[in-house]
């Protein structure tokens, strides 16, 4: 579903204010800056509202595996402990990234771990020892660059407010990869970075990050409209501009530049899986169980297993990176 300008929703006249305040004389700011405002600003980003995101109840924007609780969490549970091979599960803290405030992946789950710690958003990380780390689409929703290519060079996308509505500009940008005329990348350079400064704290043990993205070849010649997407109670829009603080923004990571993150950092080589493998190399005796118990389709629990598990579900949709160091 695409928005035209003229037919996206007003922008809120706090936001309006913010972005003339941030924005300048000059009257312009990258995307990624506008982006970080509208996701992360203290009092009107989107992630700092006291809302319920998540779900499919009315008012909820989109769901992700961590709907199907508790069943996610004990496949969670049970892959990290099999990718832990022989270090000591009870010698690990479970730290859980991007946690929704209140909630955890591992909440209501039986589990072996030392214990478990969630940083929220915006949050210290404060890694250290022997950790199991773990995300599930924290890297997606932080700020990308967006840029276009045109007359064989990238230029940056910025925002600009025209009276009272956000339009796009583009800005002439040095950015080194080749390209295709009109080929736009949602550079997830945020995204490499928070894996870079993960990876950099004092810590060991394992890295499991659930997400959703591509390789720097797909991003830069096999999705020529970008990655970038707006969500808004279950309607994916490619209106990005509107309704800034009152719906997520998201964008497709770089799989090539996360790994060389970790990998920079003292780090195995890292395997990338889609969540349905996944769960059925790392967690296969508890999915057997699973599958065992009860013969009932309409189960709650049998019917999360399909959610998490089917290709045209979240089986292929999501990936899995994991790293032991």
């Amino acid at each position: 579903m695409v928005s035209s300008p003229d037919s996206s929703p007003p922008i809120s006249p706090e936001f309006l204010a913010l972005f003339r305040a941030e924005a300048g004389p000059a009257g312009v700011m990258t995307f990624a800056r506008f982006m970080e405002l509208a996701l992360y600003h203290p009092h009107l980003g989107y992630y700092r509202r006291p809302s319920s995101r998540i779900g499919r109840h009315p008012g909820s924007d989109f769901y992700t595996s961590a709907t199907s609780a508790p069943v996610f969490g004990e496949l969670v549970s049970a892959a990290c402990i099999r990718l832990l091979g022989d270090r000591d599960p009870r010698a690990h803290v479970f730290v859980e990234l991007g946690a929704e405030a209140g909630r955890s992946v591992l909440a209501g789950v039986k589990h072996p771990f030392r214990r478990v710690e969630t940083r929220q958003e915006g949050e210290p990380l404060a890694l250290a020892g022997d950790c199991v780390v773990f995300s599930n689409e924290l890297f997606d929703a932080q700020p990308c660059q967006r840029t276009v290519y045109r007359q064989g060079q990238w230029h940056e996308l910025g925002v600009r407010l025209a009276g009272e509505r956000l339009i796009e500009v583009e800005v002439p940008a040095d950015f080194p990869e080749p390209g295709c005329e009109g080929h736009h990348f949602d550079r997830p350079r945020a995204a490499a970075e928070l894996a870079a400064t993960i990876a950099a704290q004092p810590w060991r043990g394992l890295l499991v990050a659930i997400d959703y993205g591509k390789t720097l070849e797909e991003l830069l010649f096999h999705t020529p409209a970008g990655t970038a997407r707006a969500y808004h109670r279950h309607v994916q829009s490619n209106d990005l501009l509107a309704r800034p603080g009152e719906q997520d923004l998201t964008c497709h990571i770089c799989w090539d530049w996360m790994s060389r993150a970790l990998r920079a950092h003292g780090f195995g080589e890292p395997k990338l899986e889609f969540q349905e493998s996944f769960l059925l190399h790392h967690a296969a005796d508890l999915l057997a169980m699973m599958c065992a118990a009860g013969t009932d389709p309409l189960d709650p629990r049998k019917l999360a297993l399909r959610q998490l598990l089917h290709p045209s579900h979240l089986g292929q949709k999501f990936q899995v990176l994991h790293a032991l160091r």
